[in-house]
């Protein structure tokens, strides 16, 4: 038997293209042109990687409200720390880096509205957040980062071995002040890690989150870090719509008073108003209603966008409970989704009240649409009635003008008749003009009466082609 592989029964097929090699050898020909966001699209999935994070590590996480029009002084700003510890600066137009700073790292990302710096130091350390890795960025640079603070958290992550916390444990660990919130926390990662933290804004400005790594890897502990980091960015983030939307509500249950006035108004009758006045009210309420949505449309939102990120951050979890803490999942029903029912609330209420304003408003257009109708349809009966009797005038006129016409065309030939009888050669005329005259009135209002009668057709037959 031959060593060869080659199936026999491809040997002698003749090529699909001529001068195509074996498939074994086949070289790939050139794609046809490429899109021009075909690298940039593909590259998004692998966008904000989770950065694989070796314990006992620590975190201090900042997230900063910049707008969208600060990348440039956020890049400038980022250049300015680079220089200080003598590293490269990021590309002009990176949205994200990791940068090793020598004896921690620094992630920048840059989202929407928002960016974010995370400062990491990977080693042992003592008390969990006696040491934060915010202390080794310079003081005034960190004080003039572009933007304001949103989010700033410390997050310390034990190794494994050591002892498991309870709830009196971990409280004192993160620092709890005397009265405070007590702290919540869960077994995470299908009871591969725990943690625990308290939802509250320290003396130094800064909230804290302690993980203990029970059996996790690199990786995934980088990925339940950046997890509970995002989860209380995302927020934060979703709570900037509360306020508007709590201030919003006063006023839109001004407009719904009032679009209710005009309703049973319109209803009743009893509303000593006209028509158009109540109409522009409705125009008025319209622009009200228009310039809360324009105010708070925006936030509303991007809350919504927000609440469904950090509700998938806490679904990611996978959390257990830990006999006697909340979960974070149980915390966020209690304490967080009320305030996005509220922001969903004041969306829907500006929706209905938008619809309201538009039924409202059609109703009374339609019921003003009628008066007009009744109003026009007065007027033409009206016009319909002085048409007649100018017609009938018309004729009337018509009538004595063919009288006075042919009284004035017998006069002409009488007096013709009388002229021809003076003359030498009409002297001999046995008829006199009286009889002639006589005789011809009858001829001469037919002539007349048939010749103002076409007139008229003709005049009507040209009127009626110009309307056409």
């Amino acid at each position: 038997m031959s060593g060869s592989t080659e199936d026999p029964a491809l040997a002698n097929r003749p090529e699909a293209f001529p001068g195509q090699a074996s498939l074994g050898q086949a070289s790939l020909g050139r794609l046809p042109g490429e899109h021009p966001l075909r690298q940039a699209l593909n590259d998004e999935v692998h966008a904000r990687p989770f950065e694989p994070m070796v314990a006992p590590a620590r975190i201090s996480h900042i997230a900063v409200l910049t707008g969208e029009q600060m990348a440039s002084q956020e890049r400038a700003h980022l250049a300015r720390l680079c220089a200080h510890f003598d590293v490269a600066p990021p590309p002009p137009e990176a949205t994200q880096v990791m940068i090793d700073m020598g004896g921690f790292a620094l992630r920048w990302e840059r989202h929407t509205e928002f960016s974010t710096y995370g400062f990491i130091l990977e080693g042992p350390f003592g008390e969990a957040f006696a040491d934060p890795v915010i202390r080794r960025v310079p003081p005034d640079w960190l004080e003039t980062i572009p933007g304001q603070t949103i989010v700033a958290i410390h997050v310390a992550v034990e190794a494994r071995g050591g002892p498991r916390y309870g709830a009196s444990e971990a409280s004192a660990l993160l620092g709890a002040l005397p009265g405070g919130n007590a702290a919540a926390g869960s077994m995470m990662s299908s009871g591969a890690a725990a943690a625990w933290t308290d939802f509250t804004i320290g003396p130094d400005g800064f909230s804290r989150i302690l993980v203990q790594d029970y059996e996790m890897g690199p990786r995934r502990t980088g990925r339940l870090v950046r997890r509970l980091l995002e989860m209380e960015t995302y927020r934060m983030m979703a709570l900037l719509a509360f306020p508007l939307a709590r201030d919003a509500g006063p006023a839109l249950t001004k407009v719904g008073e009032e679009i209710s006035n005009i309703t049973t108004a319109l209803a009743t009758g009893q509303d000593s108003r006209d028509d158009r006045a109540l109409l522009d009210e409705l125009t008025r309420l319209a622009a009200e209603v228009e310039r809360i949505g324009a105010r708070v449309a925006y936030r509303l939102g991007a809350a919504k966008a927000y609440t469904a990120l950090v509700a998938q951050r806490i679904e990611e979890l996978r959390e257990a409970r830990l006999e006697g803490l909340q979960t974070l999942g149980e915390f966020m029903n209690r304490r967080f989704l009320p305030a996005m029912r509220t922001c969903t609330s004041v969306q829907q209420r500006l929706e209905g009240l938008a619809a309201r304003v538009a039924r409202t408003s059609e109703l009374l257009r339609t019921r003003v649409d009628v008066q007009l109708e009744a109003q026009n349809r007065d007027l033409l009966q009206s016009m319909n009635r002085r048409a007649m009797m100018q017609l009938r005038l018309q004729e009337t006129v018509e009538g004595l003008s063919v009288v006075a016409i042919s009284y004035y065309a017998a006069g002409l030939l009488g007096y013709a008749m009388k002229g021809l009888k003076s003359t030498p050669w009409g002297a001999g005329l046995p008829v006199s003009p009286e009889l002639v005259v006589g005789a011809a009135i009858p001829v001469i209002f037919l002539l007349v009466w048939g010749g103002v009668r076409g007139m008229r057709r003709r005049m009507t037959r040209d009127v009626e082609k110009d309307d056409l």
